[in-house]
């Protein structure tokens, strides 16, 4: 039950979120480029549609987990949180969620539930060292592999 002084946990970058942030730089430059108006007009065009991709590129480099004493906290763009983990009472490994709190770039992460209704998906790269980390805290955490349903 000891807390650790401080320690971060990068987070896993999925295929599928670097496919769409390619698609979504790719697609707009390519029309600018294909595209035979001036480049006044073009640069009018081009810049509205690279937009959505920086909501995308900001959450890809600064998604990250850390533990600060008794506290875990998450980080993703705009999406931030703190989690007592005293009160963290189950984590799911290798499971997706697709709608909820998300601050995560990957699928088959980890579901931390806590208090009595809360929950959040996190997808870490190194899970196991998160999860080990967190127990050391909160020895009670349960912690239900992959497979088993809850």
């Amino acid at each position: 039950m000891q807390p650790l002084k401080m320690k971060t946990y990068k987070a896993k970058k999925g295929h599928l979120m670097q496919g769409i942030l390619l698609v979504l730089l790719v697609l707009p430059l390519a029309y600018g480029l294909f595209d035979t108006k001036p480049m006044k007009e073009k640069l009018r065009r081009i810049i509205p549609l690279t937009a959505p991709a920086l909501f995308i590129i900001w959450p890809y480099l600064d998604t990250r987990y850390w533990i600060r004493g008794h506290s875990f906290y998450y980080k993703s763009g705009y999406i931030k949180g703190e989690i007592d983990i005293a009160g963290i009472t189950t984590i799911l490994k290798g499971k997706t969620r697709w709608v909820g709190v998300k601050p995560a770039l990957a699928t088959g992460g980890l579901i931390v539930k806590y208090n009595r209704y809360d929950d959040v998906y996190i997808a870490p790269e190194d899970s196991e060292s998160l999860i080990a980390d967190l127990l050391t805290i909160n020895p009670a955490i349960q912690v239900i592999p992959p497979g088993k349903d809850t």
